[in-house]
Parts: structure tokens; sequence; C-alpha cells
């Protein structure tokens, strides 16, 4: 089973999933993330690909290498990440559910019903 989704170029579901990683935790500042190989080989991508996420993400000041030691999270990314992400939800994502709900008829109280449900799967 792939685990990459084909509407978005690979490059960029692997920036996601760092950023990801960096929310929850997993990565914080100005500690090491696995190296390009490392990424490439544990996501079973060509190299070139993971060195595109990683040239992007030090693009977007989420991560930073120090030369012959590699790459590590910049500090405040998560915070960086996680505003940017807001406001891609509340301006972006949210707008069009909003459009759907009301073409559909789908009220708040229906959304609220569907989050519960949610939460109590997790």
């Amino acid at each position: 089973m792939d685990i990459f989704s084909q509407d978005r170029p690979i490059y960029l579901q692997i920036c996601d999933r760092l950023c990801d990683e960096i929310l929850s935790g997993s990565y914080t500042d100005d500690n090491r993330i696995p190296s390009v190989r490392e990424y490439a080989t544990l996501l079973q991508v060509n190299t070139n690909t993971a060195v595109k996420a990683y040239e992007q993400l030090s693009r977007d000041g989420i991560i930073y290498q120090r030369r012959g030691m590699g790459y590590y999270v910049t500090a405040g990314a998560a915070e960086r990440i996680m505003k940017q992400r807001r406001e891609e939800l509340l301006h972006g994502r949210l707008q069009k559910i909003f459009y759907d709900m009301q073409l559909l008829n789908v009220s708040f109280d229906d959304v609220a019903s569907a989050y519960e449900a949610w939460q109590r799967q997790r």
C-alpha cells in the first residue's frame, strides 16, 4: 500500500509529514532530524525527493543545516507551522466546507455530532 496520495507531489507530502512530526513533538527546537538518506529509506522514496523536501523546509525556515552534522529543527518551527496551518484552515479549507454545508443542507449540529463520534473513535 502506497502511503502517498496521487493528488500532490511526494516532496510536499514529505514536508507535511515532517511538519506533523514537529507539531507532535517527535522533533523539537534545535534537535536533529533524520538525515535525508535515512528519511528517504524510511519512506521508501528516492533520495532526491527527500532532498527536495528538506530544501523546501529549509527555505520555509522550518529546518536548518549544520555543515557535516545534518538538519535540525529551527527554534519556533512548531509555532510557525501551527500559525500557517491555522490560516490555511480558517481561510481556505473551511470556506469550502461552509459552502458544501450550505449546498448540502448540513447543520452545525450535524457537524458537532460527527465530531463527537470521531472523538469517541480515537
